[in-house]
């Protein structure tokens, strides 16, 4: 299993073996993961102080905001599986 990185903005990389989940940050159950996140010291703020526009799940319990749209991060995922696929 080789590290992949997906770039979530602003020079920001997560590792996508990690990523659960990418979703939007406007649904009330997304802005409670969020709370305890910030409660529980496992919140990243990678907006740079811009509008969250997506909110990056990782299987460490980690929530991640990025101010980069969920389906850009998505497609992002997407194409690096495809060229390491090809490789």
């Amino acid at each position: 299993m080789s590290l992949r990185l997906i770039n979530i903005g602003f020079g920001n990389v997560v590792s996508a073996n990690r990523v659960i989940s990418i979703v939007s940050p406007e649904s009330a159950p997304v802005k409670r993961i969020i709370a305890v996140a910030r409660e529980n010291n496992k919140l990243v703020d990678a907006t740079y102080g811009r509008r969250t526009r997506a909110v990056i799940i990782t299987d460490s319990d980690h929530v991640v905001l990025s101010a980069v749209q969920p389906e850009t991060v998505g497609q992002r995922v997407l194409s690096h599986e495809e060229v390491t696929e090809d490789n």
